[in-house]
């Protein structure tokens, strides 16, 4: 499909860990730009910065120098309060472990964004079924997670992460505790976002398998992002 004009800039962003005389540069003045519309995998060994990317765009975590830029908004120059407000209106985040809340079923874990919203009960559930439904799984809104599979738990998971309609998905590794089958279905579902639905998607991942679903690949090594093949292949790293 198509690409849209840029949705998320970053510009020399650096991030660096320090404790007691010991300094770890987890990103080193990274620049990246990535289209609306695209589906962008971030590729590289453990420890190569994947996740901080991720973190940062999302305000989980913050950069020590650079910019970068969701839309129109500067996420490194926001306050604690307003990053809070921008991630839950424009980012959904799906992680590895699921984090599903255990005592609440599928439906009610997939409708706890909307709790912060202006949204009438009835709203809620809307959005809620329709967002599982676009995963498969109408026929589960009752269950607990303990009586869902592992698949299933991050598809899920994938629902809660779309059901306020965010700008951006953001997934951390989402096949890494996935076997095979389970894990080409959630790739599935994020490609289908992609192409039918036109979701922004970035999704961190070492698995070259997984890597295939994106129409974008980039890799980091120890903070630093390598250069595009001249020939615009996507090479696998990591």
């Amino acid at each position: 499909m198509a690409h849209g004009p840029s949705l998320v800039r970053i510009e020399a962003l650096s991030r660096i860990y320090r404790r007691d005389t010991i300094e770890v540069r987890a990103l080193d003045g990274i620049d990246l730009t990535i289209a609306a519309g695209a589906f962008v995998a971030l590729m590289g060994p453990s420890g190569s910065g994947k996740t901080t990317v991720l973190n940062i765009i999302a305000g989980i975590d913050r950069a020590t120098s650079g910019h970068l830029f969701v839309g129109d908004n500067e996420i490194v120059a926001m306050s604690d309060d307003e990053l809070t407000a921008f991630r839950s209106r424009e980012i959904g985040f799906v992680f590895q472990a699921y984090n599903l809340i255990p005592v609440l079923t599928a439906f009610e874990n997939v409708e706890l964004p909307l709790l912060l919203t202006n949204l009438t009960r009835a709203e809620r559930r809307e959005h809620a079924l329709t967002a599982l439904a676009l995963v498969g799984l109408s026929d589960r809104a009752d269950h607990s997670p303990r009586q869902l599979s592992g698949g299933q738990e991050q598809r899920v998971a994938i629902a809660r992460a779309l059901v306020t309609d965010p700008t951006l998905v953001l997934a951390d590794e989402p096949t890494g505790d996935l076997d095979a089958r389970s894990a080409d279905e959630v790739l599935t579902i994020l490609s289908r976002l992609n192409q039918d639905f036109g979701k922004t998607i970035i999704m961190v991942t070492h698995d070259p398998r997984a890597a295939k679903h994106a129409t974008v690949i980039r890799n980091l090594d120890k903070g630093i992002l390598l250069p595009l093949a001249e020939d615009g292949s996507r090479a696998f790293k990591g």
